[in-house]
């Protein structure tokens, strides 16, 4: 009985790697890869530089990822009243649609804090327009409090970065940043290592061009995204989303 408890334990602690390939390809480029205890996905940690980054790929923590979810952080040390986001436009549209069908149709008039900040934003600040985006207008939508900064991040490699992505419009795609972090979220049924690379090259860009942008010194408004009543032209009928 000692023997098969020593063995159950060990096999707790110490689970067989269920990803060879991705193990390989961390510890070849010294990156800590560990899988997640009592759920299926793993953890890789790594540097740009002497900035850590972590990469996640599991269960998904938003409702709008159906299957696996892959998302990478960092903390970018950005300023906390930053908020910023761009999303692949059907995304864009369908939160658009939600955000209209659960507080303007429904009897919920209150933004609480079981809404995630995606939602929030997308009735809270203007978006930028098709001719801002340029050729990501198509694909892309993108907006914040400080639009500046916004303009000035899309611009050059991280615009060219997200061109470059081959993923289907319905499949969601979030760059974010928020509370001084930077987040990728994407959907990712199985974790396949060209597209994990591809991931990570893209949000390396993005922590690139915010450490930029933010050498510029915009200001950064911040109005309150905490849970409040809507204006009755927050969002009226007349602007349902089509």
């Amino acid at each position: 009985m000692l023997q098969g408890l020593k063995r159950w334990f060990s096999s707790r602690t110490s689970p067989a790697p269920e990803w060879p390939e991705l193990v390989a390809w961390a510890e070849s480029r010294q990156f800590a890869f560990r899988g997640v205890r009592d759920a299926e996905g793993f953890v890789v940690e790594g540097r740009l530089g002497a900035q850590p980054w972590r990469l996640e790929w599991g269960p998904p923590q938003r409702s709008y990822v159906k299957g696996a979810e892959l998302r990478l952080r960092a903390e970018m040390a950005l300023p906390s009243e930053l908020q910023v986001l761009v999303l692949n436009r059907r995304l864009q549209e369908e939160m658009e649609r939600a955000v209209f069908d659960q507080y303007v149709e429904g009897v919920q008039t209150r933004i609480d804090n079981q809404t995630p900040p995606e939602m929030r934003w997308i009735v809270m600040f203007p978006k930028l327009a098709g001719s801002e985006l340029g050729a990501l207008r198509e694909r892309f939508a993108a907006l914040a409090n400080a639009k500046p900064w916004l303009v000035s991040w899309l611009e050059g490699p991280l615009a060219t970065a997200l061109g470059a992505t081959r993923l289907p419009p319905e499949s969601p795609v979030v760059l974010m940043v928020a509370r001084g972090r930077l987040t990728l979220r994407l959907a990712l049924p199985s974790p396949d290592l060209r597209e994990i690379e591809t991931a990570l090259r893209l949000f390396e860009t993005a922590m690139r061009e915010s450490r930029r942008a933010a050498s510029a010194g915009t200001e950064v408004d911040s109005p309150s995204t905490q849970p409040s009543l809507w204006s009755a032209s927050a969002m009226s009928p007349d602007a349902r989303p089509e």
